[in-house]
């Protein structure tokens, strides 16, 4: 669990940096941090995107998700409970900017296949470099979006927390099972998810983002299947 925790010290601490910046940029130019956050994920979806070895496993892992979340109003309740977070800590914050700065940090800092190759990485052969160059990333991805969302993505910490940790507690159990092209499919949806909070950042287009997380599960799923 060593490296998860210092993925979560990593979005802790980039989390403060940038709302300490957040204090001293001005209005005006908060859309310029808007609109870097958003071009960056851009770039980082679509390079996790495109390393999908199937393309018909992507559309219909986020179809499949997208009918099941949104069956389930699953982004909806993460916002809710992102509200309820906001309330009990931060009661004069912005409940939605809080919440949406809570549920686009978490699905940015897990949704991406490093976090589970180097989370399994770590608890199975104890080989923590991959998280710990995540660790570097997601630190400064951190600063950006707290200037630009604010305290709601310092409490996707915990997200990480549980997720990777997750990740490394049954990484031995899970691997075989996921498989390569499974672990890479899900990576490659995540882009697609990434790419939907890009949209997001730049008002392009709303998308509910958390709506669509059920595709994670889908992609190893269809990968299994595609390959059998």
């Amino acid at each position: 669990m060593f490296a998860t925790y210092v993925n979560c010290i990593a979005v802790i601490a980039g989390s403060l940096i940038g709302l300490l910046l957040k204090k001293v940029i001005k209005d005006s130019f908060k859309e310029i941090v808007m609109t870097s956050a958003g071009l960056v994920t851009i770039v980082i979806g679509v390079g996790m995107a495109l390393k999908t070895d199937s393309y018909l496993v992507m559309i219909f892992s986020v179809i499949l998700g997208g009918f099941v979340g949104y069956a389930l109003r699953i982004e909806d309740h993460i916002l809710g409970f992102g509200g309820w977070i906001q309330r009990k800590t931060d009661k004069d914050g912005d409940g939605v900017g809080f919440s949406q700065g809570f549920l686009n940090a978490s699905l940015l800092f897990c949704t991406g296949a490093m976090s589970i190759v180097g989370s399994i990485q770590a608890g199975t052969i104890g080989d923590y470099q991959l998280i710990l160059v995540k660790s570097v990333m997601d630190g400064c991805m951190a600063v950006v979006f707290s200037a630009a969302y604010g305290i709601g993505v310092l409490f996707s910490a915990v997200v990480v927390l549980l997720y990777q940790g997750f990740f490394t507690l049954a990484g031995g159990w899970l691997q075989p099972h996921l498989g390569e092209s499974g672990i890479n499919e899900m990576g490659a949806v995540g882009g697609v998810l990434l790419l939907m909070i890009a949209g997001n950042l730049l008002q392009v287009k709303k998308f509910k983002t958390g709506d669509f997380l059920p595709a994670l599960v889908f992609a190893p799923i269809l990968a299994h299947f595609i390959s059998m």
